[in-house]
């Protein structure tokens, strides 16, 4: 089943009401970002990435002894992780060694969670990091009654309900397979100890996403910065897999900003959250919420583009930035120039963070950068002209237009590939 539309929130939380709700308190686990070196996550991803493998393949992949390799097939098949494919085995093979095993994605998916500042993406994975379907939301207005208490306190749960009875509704239409884990990735500030998030752009501050998701769908849940998450899909999920030596700058564009850093195998999460690239300088004449002008996200997001594109006669007031891309693709010189330049902008800011890094690769994700190929060689170019170092490995990720999708199903399949017995057990212990 494969669903990739947008929806009203109310069309999906109308699906709830057809059972009741199910109320837990939250087991709000931090997502790890890396690849683990456990010897039950180098056997599970061994499967994932070669899978059906049989356990001496797996030896000598991993570098495990068998010993170490059988304890954990065995650990992994009770778990319902792997199963065994004993109609694979080479003819004449003796022995369970030579019987392959592989991920047992059937019976089971993972909700991920992409709450950006216009829409909410909902999306179901199965165990391989496979998206089943996806579904868009208009992510809920942050002014609404009861997101500001007079009081003080966290903000933002009337929202975070709406999201969390939507993605209630949307996991039942996978009525056989088990949810095991709900991941969350969103802007701004978050602690992923607790599970909560300050959303500058939603206006939300302390806003308990871990707690409301996790209660309303009764799963253990893991909240993580949006543009780290997007970092750590290109380690866990890239077709191929990334090499997990050496250094990787990761910068998002989109609505909002963002970067990432990853170092040999593991995204760097630091202690006090992300940092913000959303005012460097880019000296346009954009003007900023901060007071300020040219400011970076003031410069380049979608809604800078669209109101350009407004002054310029492109589109009218009720356009969106898909109607700016379509008035480029049909040949609006005027639509074109306001695109190029914010490439232009963005392949200058790339290059400014290149230069301040040095990292070995770097990978440009977001709408910004994939939905109007012919702005492509005005990045690079940009990017070449400004950067001082030698030329670095340079290029937009794979995933596209999805990259909020897959950096969601990343957050929720993280402690699955990271610690896939503890991970089960979490899982097993929320249904209690």
């Amino acid at each position: 089943m494969s669903v990739s539309t947008i929806e009203p929130a109310s069309t999906i939380e109308s699906v709830s009401t057809r059972s009741p709700l199910r109320r837990t308190r939250a087991k709000i686990v931090a997502p790890d970002l890396r690849l683990s070196g456990t010897p039950a996550s180098a056997v599970l991803r061994t499967a994932l990435l070669q899978g059906p493998v049989s356990r001496d393949v797996i030896a000598r992949s991993s570098g495990i002894s068998t010993a170490t390799v059988n304890r954990q097939v065995s650990a992994l098949v009770a778990s319902g992780l792997l199963r065994e494919r004993a109609d694979l085995a080479a003819s004449g093979a003796i022995g369970r060694p030579r019987v392959p095993v592989e991920i047992d994605h059937e019976p089971y998916l993972t909700i991920g969670i992409h709450i950006g500042s216009v829409t909410t993406g909902i999306i179901a994975t199965d165990l391989r990091g496979r998206i089943l379907g996806a579904v868009d939301i208009a992510t809920p207005d942050g002014t609404g009654a009861g997101l500001r208490p007079s009081g003080g306190g966290s903000t933002g749960r009337a929202a975070l309900e709406i999201i969390a009875a939507s993605a209630q509704a949307f996991a039942a239409r996978w009525h056989r397979r088990r949810p095991l884990w709900v991941g969350v990735a969103l802007g701004g500030r978050v602690d992923t100890a607790a599970g909560t998030a300050d959303h500058p752009r939603l206006g939300w501050v302390g806003a308990p996403v871990g707690a409301v998701l996790g209660e309303r769908l009764g799963l253990p849940v893991s909240v993580s910065p949006h543009v780290e998450a997007m970092a750590a899909s290109e380690l866990l999920l890239a077709p191929g897999r990334k090499p997990d030596t050496g250094s990787s700058l990761y910068f998002y564009a989109r609505e909002t900003t963002g970067v990432a850093i990853t170092i040999d195998g593991r995204v760097h999460t630091p202690s006090g959250g992300p940092g913000s690239i959303a005012h460097l300088p880019t000296g346009s004449s954009a003007q900023c919420s901060c007071g300020r002008t040219g400011c970076l996200e003031a410069s380049v997001s979608d809604r800078s583009v669209v109101e350009a594109a407004r002054s310029a006669g492109v589109v009218d007031g009720g356009a969106a930035i898909a109607a700016v891309y379509a008035a480029a693709r049909a040949g609006s010189l005027a639509a074109h120039r306001i695109l190029i330049e914010r490439a232009e902008i963005l392949g200058r800011t790339v290059a400014v963070l290149h230069d301040l890094f040095n990292p070995d690769r770097v990978l440009l994700g977001g709408q910004a950068f994939s939905e109007y190929q012919p702005g492509l060689p005005h990045v690079g170019d940009a990017f070449a002209a400004c950067s001082v170092l030698p030329r670095t490995d340079l290029r937009v990720s794979g995933f596209g237009s999805r990259v909020q999708e897959y950096a969601a199903a990343t957050v929720s399949l993280s402690p699955i590939y990271s610690d896939p017995i503890g991970a089960m057990r979490k899982a097993d212990s929320a249904l209690v």
